[in-house]
């Protein structure tokens, strides 16, 4: 007697996991996100947004308002991908005990050090008078105490938490977003729909009640209050594809996905480009109101999970391309560094952009500059770092 469909898929989730096969399409779109996230930080200063530069160049806006849609999500989904299996495999405990050597070591020695050396770098360009000391002082004591990106680090552990607390409830409880995930090997639209329409249902009315600048601050906790549920439910997608048999899902590297490139390219281009429509209308007919129309609020918020699930599918389709063998030659040198660098650009970023702002140059040459040195410069001190016996276990 055959089996079902759906009995198939249930008994695949639950399988005996194969022998552990480093997954280099995965590792390749983490570190490629790491460049994007030096590169976000390299050419913000001459954007619209950030107009701390007084050169710009639009291309630089383009590049913003793609990457902040799409890239710290995507990091959650990433993560979330070895939550599940992790917690299984070291119980509660070790799961929760290794996260905070991993993460909760990291924030708290960066929020010390890195983020006061990296927003120093601006203070000095308001009060040349202040000192470094006088400056740190007043951070930790009297605040604001930005975060910079490890905010990123924070939120992330708290959905490891989460995790735990909802795996003790029922290890089976993401089985069905595992069940999509596998048949999603022969139909990734599927996947995508539902995972479009279930981030969109946690997103949007997020967006509509808090807007793009309310942020949740204590010390030096921060997370934006309109995208805590979008992140949440990247992780947790992410963890539910992890559960078991990733190598057969959504995520195999001989599954559909990476066959449909061109549909994810035409998905993401499409909300992209409304995307730009919309922000018109808020600078040159709306006027740039704050607090904006929860009309145009909910429009954009549509516009930009459509476009951000829909450049995930692409970049993780286009690194299914190199399969499981091969060369990336600068993706693959720099994987066991990613982290590293991704704790340590900041102040490398800032630093270079305080030194670059007296120069008369065009915007392109400053972040061309600032992005290949902020590069170079933390790839090689994360080598170093991670020559410090037991770095290299948090790094």
């Amino acid at each position: 007697m055959t089996m079902s469909h759906s009995a198939t898929i249930g008994a695949e989730v639950h399988a005996a996991p194969q022998s552990k096969v480093r997954n280099l399409a995965i590792d390749r779109a983490r570190t490629f996100l790491t460049l994007v996230v030096l590169l976000h930080h390299a050419v913000i200063p001459y954007t619209y947004f950030g107009h701390t530069d007084p050169t710009y160049f639009f291309g630089f806006d383009m590049i913003v308002l793609a990457t902040d849609s799409f890239f710290m999500a995507m990091f959650f989904f990433l993560s979330g991908l070895f939550a599940w299996s992790g917690i299984a495999r070291k119980g509660v405990r070790g799961y929760l005990a290794d996260r905070l050597l991993r993460l909760g070591l990291p924030f708290a020695i960066c929020a010390f050090t890195i983020i006061p050396v990296a927003y120093y770098a601006i203070s000095l360009r308001q009060h040349p008078e202040i000192g470094f000391s006088e400056f740190w002082w007043n951070m930790v004591t009297k605040g604001p105490w930005p975060s910079g990106p490890i905010w990123f680090l924070w939120v992330l552990f708290a959905f490891d938490l989460v995790a735990c607390l909802l795996h003790r409830l029922s290890p089976n409880l993401l089985d069905p977003i595992n069940r999509l995930s596998l048949h999603g090997r022969r139909r990734p639209a599927v996947f995508f729909a539902v995972m479009l329409a279930v981030t969109a249902a946690f997103y949007i009315p997020g967006l509509v009640r808090y807007g793009h600048s309310s942020w949740f601050e204590f010390g030096p906790f921060s997370v934006q209050h309109g995208r805590v549920m979008l992140y949440a439910t990247y992780f947790f997608f992410g963890a539910g594809i992890g559960v078991a048999q990733m190598d057969r899902g959504l995520l195999a590297i001989d599954g559909r996905m990476a066959k449909v490139s061109w549909d994810w390219m035409v998905l993401a281009i499409v909300p992209y480009c409304l995307l730009w429509g919309l922000i018109f209308i808020k600078r040159e007919i709306l006027g740039n109101p704050s607090p904006l129309p929860d009309w145009y609020e909910a429009l954009y918020a549509i516009c930009f999970t459509v476009f951000s699930v829909a450049i995930m599918f692409l970049i993780l389709a286009f690194f299914q391309r190199f399969k499981q063998s091969g060369s990336a030659r600068l993706l693959d040198p720099m994987q066991g560094d990613a982290f590293g660098m991704f704790l340590v650009h900041y102040p490398i970023a800032l630093w270079l952009q305080y030194w670059l702002f007296d120069y008369d140059l065009p915007a392109i040459v400053k972040a061309t500059i600032g992005f290949v040195l902020t590069v170079a410069a933390s790839w090689a001190l994360t080598r170093a770092l991670r020559q410090i016996p037991g770095a290299s276990k948090v790094l």
